[in-house]
């Protein structure tokens, strides 16, 4: 029997713990830091946010990180961009299994500009790197619990491990592809939660979905642009993580980032289209990343300027879609 621990069991968390105790050889143990939450899942067996679904095993809900850590033979993380540092920091605290560690959030850390691997990587030591994975692509939690056909992609520093993961995480109905640009993979994830609260803002708005096809698709290359300065190979932007991810993202309500750009074209702020929603928006957290990543490297980004000028400075959303509207014309160039 594989022992799995699950790190953070929101909505995506709770989704893949689910779907690993699918597979007779896997024992999922889930750690939660709510004890509310933990006492509910073992005695009632069904997740707030999915009140109808019934794991098909059992599996085990916790606030001792060391008890869901103990014997693991992998480790796989949900929790938000902003709580990778300190989890890990607990985990290191703990002492680490030697098993391959997948982290499954989307987003990249204010001020160093890592992605989150890299993250983890750097609390745990250069050691570890090996060991490191990656699980991102378009997949929807709600549609994935039911078992929706979905694919996504594995990525990590080490083929072994890319491959445990293909390995650990593949059902008839979740198809994972291995690439081992982890870099590129990390970056389509994160960035397009920020063209999500573009595409939002323009729903919002009433802009219609012409207006919403051309953001998608100069988001794209703004993505591109960003991640090829930071050194992702272009193809993979162009992949299930990349562009996959930005057309499941930019045109669904199930999208979390894509509901927060319609409250705030509604007027809302960002705290209360955030208490609205219930959930973390990265793409909110990942927008200020992405502008001093593109400062780094000089790097043009009027979209992600746009957006974060709506959050943070108060602008409005009608004259950011005139700003970008109104930027100088140059060939199109992907």
């Amino acid at each position: 029997m594989k022992k799995i621990a699950c790190l953070g069991i929101g909505a995506w968390g709770y989704c893949l713990a689910s779907l690993l105790s699918t597979k007779n050889d896997h024992e999922v143990a889930c750690w939660t830091t709510n004890p509310d939450l933990a006492n509910h899942l073992n005695n009632q067996g069904k997740h707030p946010l999915f009140p109808t679904h019934t794991p098909t095993r059992k599996i085990s809900f916790t606030t001792d990180l060391s008890q869901a850590l103990k014997d693991a033979h992998m480790i796989v993380e949900s929790v938000t961009s902003a709580g990778i540092r300190p989890v890990f920091e607990q985990v290191r605290a703990l002492g680490l299994p030697n098993c391959p560690i997948v982290s499954t959030s989307k987003g990249i850390e204010q001020d160093s500009g890592r992605i989150l691997p890299e993250v983890i990587i750097e609390v745990l030591g250069e050691n570890y790197r090996p060991l490191v994975g990656l699980l991102s692509g378009p997949s929807f939690a709600e549609e994935v619990i039911i078992d929706l056909p979905a694919s996504v992609v594995a990525s990590g520093y080490s083929l072994e491990v890319i491959q445990a993961i293909c390995d650990t995480f593949m059902t008839p109905n979740f198809r994972v592809y291995p690439n081992t640009d982890i870099l590129g993979v990390a970056f389509g994830g994160a960035l397009k939660n920020i063209m999500a609260i573009a595409c939002g803002i323009c729903e919002g708005l009433g802009l219609g979905n012409s207006s919403k096809a051309a953001l998608m698709t100069r988001g794209l290359h703004e993505i591109r642009k960003l991640a090829v300065a930071c050194g992702c190979k272009p193809e993979t932007i162009y992949g299930l993580t990349g562009m996959g991810d930005l057309c499941l993202t930019c045109g669904s309500t199930l999208s979390r980032n894509f509901r927060f750009g319609i409250y705030l074209a509604q007027g809302l702020t960002i705290s209360e289209a955030q208490q609205k929603i219930g959930m973390v928006v990265e793409g909110a957290y990942t927008c200020l990343s992405a502008l001093q990543l593109g400062q780094h490297h000089q790097t043009d980004l009027p979209i992600t300027q746009a957006v974060y000028r709506i959050m943070y400075e108060q602008l409005h959303p009608k004259e950011a879609v005139r700003y970008l509207m109104q930027r100088t014309i140059k060939e199109e160039h992907l």
